[in-house]
């Protein structure tokens, strides 16, 4: 058993256990661990061994801020929006 320390304001500890998946191992996050970390499925992780102790730090990667205007001029000039729609698939009205 692996004792996961987390605190935050309040401050707790929380419990839980090394689990099996397939040939590789892992532990489980509560959601509320999750949601207030801002960590999500797939996210990356560095896993530190401190003083004995294993500090899991999450990779924040910087999302690209694009604007709108400045993808719209890289359009090829020429370039024509359309729709097609070639069978109902509901009860559409046209």
């Amino acid at each position: 058993m692996i004792y996961f320390g987390y605190t935050n304001n309040k401050g707790y500890i929380m419990t839980t256990t090394i689990s099996s998946w397939g040939n590789s191992q892992g532990l489980r996050f509560p959601k509320n661990i999750m949601k207030e970390l801002n960590l999500s499925i797939g996210d990356k992780m560095n896993i530190v061994i401190e003083n004995k102790k294993i500090v899991l730090e999450p990779i924040k990667k910087q999302r690209e801020v694009y604007n709108i205007n400045d993808l719209v001029k890289q359009l090829p000039a020429d370039y024509k929006v359309y729709e097609e729609f070639d069978t109902k698939s509901g009860k559409e009205e046209w």
